[in-house]
This record gives structure tokens, C-alpha cells and sequence, in this order.
């Protein structure tokens, strides 16, 4: 037999991703700017498309987080 689909607590999950998201998006940040002159543009090139793909990550979250909240609206 499936479990049922327990929702309850998506919203608090999304929330942690997108905290977790944010804090990986400044640590990059922060290394680009901190070994700007020791990095290859290569390897800054690859940290500036991971932290676009970040920052689309948590607007998506953050439509999830929206609809996940309507939906457990009475």
C-alpha cells in the first residue's frame, strides 16, 4: 500500500531549501570576490552560471512555497 500523501509540512522543507540555496548563492559570492585576482575566468565563468542557476531555484521555491500555502488554506 502507498503512503498517503503527507503535505503538511512541504512549505517548512521549501523554506530550508531556500535558506540553504541563498547561503550556497553568497558563498559563491563571496569567493569571486575574495580570490577575484587567483581564479581563472574559467572557474569564475562556472561559479557565476552556478549562482544564476541559484538564484532561479529559489524564485522557484518561492512559487512553490506561494502555492503550497494557498493550497493548505481552508
Amino acid at each position: 500500500m502507498a503512503k498517503p500523501d503527507d503535505r503538511s509540512d512541504n512549505v517548512e522543507k521549501l523554506q530550508q531549501s531556500i535558506q540553504n540555496t541563498i547561503r550556497n548563492f553568497r558563498e559563491g559570492q563571496d569567493y569571486l570576490s575574495e580570490h577575484a585576482d587567483e581564479i581563472s575566468g574559467e572557474e569564475k565563468h562556472q561559479v557565476e552560471e552556478k549562482n544564476a542557476r541559484r538564484l532561479n531555484s529559489i524564485r522557484g521555491f518561492r512559487e512553490e512555497v506561494k502555492d503550497e500555502a494557498s493550497e493548505q488554506q481552508p
